[in-house]
């Protein structure tokens, strides 16, 4: 195990267990991830199959019950599982995360009946799943979703659902879908979820988009057309949607934030190994002092920002009044910072920072959306300066 996450891990106690779970998902990564994920990015190839293999791992359901082959790890173990599979592939870990977060929300939300009937499939990989919230005309107007779900069928026995979904990680690949849909009022108390198999009628998605980043993950339009759902796929109750929604995003944001660790570490040691051996003016590059300042400010930001992750983990799991405020300040710092120390990375490659055998322009690539996505870092400043002024 790196010295560094050593370091930044011994602030918060990591236990035996945890450096355990820490070392598995690093093994795992090394052998099954690494070595494929400049070829699953030049090829745009969704490795299902990979992916697939995470369930006996435990890796499906990670802070899901054990009743239903959960492995019922806190979020702390989860910031780490994702940090270590991000050093081989961003985009392989930020698929498993989405996968994780829906999942948790029919852990939390779904009565005992949907549970049993659904999870066992997810936790063990045999289904995966996907996050459906964003639409085309409402990205961080969340609550102005335009999606319908209107009852159907004797007795309301089933829901048709008619809109759009924009930039769903998964879509069409996955094969189930937590969709958040509006079935009253405007305003997010009119909005409610529902489980969506991927045979449903109705259903369909749009063209892979064609992305800066994250390539090796399918992002298509899900587009709903008097989409059938039995009415047994409602989770909670109808109006409770947003506060579903939003529940799973504290989560979701210190997954991403781990995502963008593990990737910034990955830049920082690739540029590491090419310091201590590219040569200039008869030396190598690494006894040059102004790049040693740089990579000593690299290393800086990279340890502050996995020491403020572990800790905003550590709120989240300790159910800390204040770990939403935590949770946001943590994606928005960790992801900018990761973004930039792989920026710095590729410019210290040089040219040969922007050919893609080196792998650090993957990095960049698909770390920058991480500024964006579970809500983008303009929005974290959002919620906390609300929690600042006590409008939260």
């Amino acid at each position: 195990m790196d010295s560094a996450v050593q370091a930044a891990g011994s602030q918060f106690e990591l236990n035996e267990d945890q450096r355990a779970i820490q070392a598995m998902a690093e093994a795992f990564a090394a052998e099954r991830v690494a070595p494929n994920a400049l070829e699953w990015d030049r090829e745009r190839h969704f490795p299902a199959d990979v992916i697939r293999e995470t369930g006996p791992l435990g890796l499906g359901g990670i802070y899901i019950r054990d009743d239903v082959g959960g492995s019922a790890l806190g979020r702390l173990d989860a910031v780490l599982i994702f940090e270590a599979l991000s050093r081989a592939c961003p985009a392989f870990s930020s698929f498993i995360s989405i996968h994780n977060m829906a999942a948790s929300m029919i852990d939390r939300f779904g009565s005992d009946e949907q549970r049993q009937r659904i999870l066992p499939k997810l936790t063990s990989m045999e289904w995966l799943a996907s996050y459906c919230l964003t639409e085309p005309g409402s990205g961080s107007d969340a609550a102005a979703l335009k999606t319908k779900a209107e009852r159907s069928g004797g007795n309301g026995s089933d829901y048709v659902l008619n809109g759009a979904k924009q930039f769903i990680s998964g879509a069409g690949d996955s094969d189930v879908y937590v969709v958040m849909a509006r079935t009253g009022a405007d305003g997010p108390k009119g909005i409610s979820t529902f489980v969506v198999p991927k045979d449903a009628p109705g259903l369909s998605f749009g063209a892979n988009e064609k992305k800066m980043g994250w390539h090796m993950q399918s992002t298509r339009q899900v587009i709903f057309e008097d989409c059938k759902v039995p009415a047994e796929n409602l989770l909670s109750s109808e109006g409770a949607g947003f506060g579903i929604a939003m529940a799973g995003l504290d989560g979701g944001r210190l997954n991403i934030a781990a995502c963008s660790l593990g990737g910034a570490q990955s830049a920082l040691d690739k540029a590491l190994a090419y310091a201590s051996e590219r040569k200039a003016f008869g030396k190598t590059i690494d006894q040059f002092q102004a790049l040693q300042f740089k990579l000593a400010d690299m290393e800086t930001e990279l340890q502050a920002s996995r020491i403020f992750l572990y800790a905003a983990a550590s709120k989240l799991d300790a159910k800390a009044h204040d770990a939403s405020k935590w949770s946001a300040m943590a994606k928005r710092f960790v992801t900018d910072t990761g973004f930039r120390i792989a920026n710095d990375a590729l410019q210290l490659f040089g040219g040969y920072g922007y050919l893609h055998d080196y792998g650090v322009e993957k990095l960049v690539r698909d770390l920058r959306v991480h500024q964006i996505l579970e809500g983008t870092n303009e929005i974290m400043r959002v919620i906390v300066a609300r929690h600042m002024i006590g409008r939260q």
